[in-house]
């Protein structure tokens, strides 16, 4: 049995919750998926996998091994990062968690990368702020973008490079045929007034919309929610009736879209930090090195100006 093997597809199983999809990702059949993990168990003495006609999660034991799991993957991937990088440029997966509302940055990002460094493939994951920290802390993922003023940031110890600092508008449908138009600032207490799509309490963003909104003295009862960020921008598109709070990583994305209107929110002006994160229980692997390494340049800093935060000028 190959010991490595068999714990990166009992993460897969982790991840995708699904036999199938576990073993798709893996790229292999489902009945050898489940032959390696019966053998793993049986290498271990432990039952790992809960099953029944379906996946139903791991047993207490089989969240004791995950845990290994992930930090002898992470070893041998780094591991390889290194050997590979003593030969040349950097190579390897490079696995990153996301969370909604920055996901055009971070695709910005690993384009970028991917260009510097054609030898690292990455990975990203939409992925909710909790997520995010567990992940790292457990070493399942490489980097994490998301808010870096979370208090369980600093509860986890993780490694903070500040990114931008992102400002929210009200993106709402205008008419006619020009290409996304700024409007006058508008009140937060204002935005209340109007038909609502916001994204689904559990996200971090909700939490910053909400308290915005009680900042303002005034409260909204949401006429849609959603958990993706591209239905938030399609519900707006859709429907002249409605209106989403968006951050400026978002609204940039609908720059070249005709008949919509970006109003600043003010009254009070909320702004929040987002930034790379990274364990700080273990040293960052070659690849996270290199990728930390390009976030901190320049060119990259006058990029993320003109598609997140306050969104400047073209």
């Amino acid at each position: 049995m190959n010991l490595l093997e068999a714990l990166r597809y009992l993460a897969a199983l982790d991840q995708h919750r699904h036999f199938g999809r576990a073993a798709q990702a893996c790229h292999i059949t489902q009945p050898a998926l489940s032959n390696a993990l019966r053998a793993l168990e049986s290498e271990l003495g432990v039952a790992l996998v809960r099953r029944s006609r379906q996946y139903e999660g791991l047993t207490t034991e089989g969240e004791v091994v995950l845990a290994h799991a992930h930090r002898l993957l992470h070893g041998s991937e780094s591991m390889r990062q290194d050997l590979a990088s003593l030969a040349g440029a950097p190579r390897g997966q490079l696995k990153i968690g996301v969370v909604p509302s920055a996901i055009p940055v971070a695709t910005r990002f690993a384009a970028r990368l991917h260009a510097a460094h054609p030898g690292l493939r990455p990975v990203l994951r939409s992925m909710s702020s909790q997520e995010i920290e567990a992940g790292l802390d457990s070493l399942a993922i490489d980097l994490g973008l998301g808010f870096t003023g979370r208090a369980e940031v600093a509860e986890h110890k993780l490694r903070v490079l500040p990114q931008y600092r992102e400002h929210y508008f009200l993106l709402r449908r205008a008419g006619g045929r020009q290409r996304l138009r700024f409007g006058a600032p508008l009140p937060w207490r204002e935005a209340a007034r109007r038909s609502l799509v916001l994204l689904t309490p559990e996200m971090h963003n909700r939490a910053v919309v909400e308290q915005a909104l009680r900042d303002a003295g005034a409260q909204v009862e949401p006429a849609m929610e959603t958990n993706s960020v591209l239905a938030l921008l399609l519900a707006v598109q859709a429907d002249a009736g409605l209106a989403a709070v968006l951050p400026g990583a978002l609204v940039g994305t609908a720059r070249e879209q005709a008949g919509l209107q970006a109003h600043p929110l003010v009254a009070p002006e909320v702004h929040t930090e987002v930034g790379w994160l990274s364990s700080g229980s273990a040293p960052p692997s070659r690849a996270v090195s290199v990728a930390l390494d390009c976030a901190a340049e320049a060119d990259w800093q006058i990029e993320l100006d003109r598609h997140s935060g306050a969104l400047a000028a073209d």
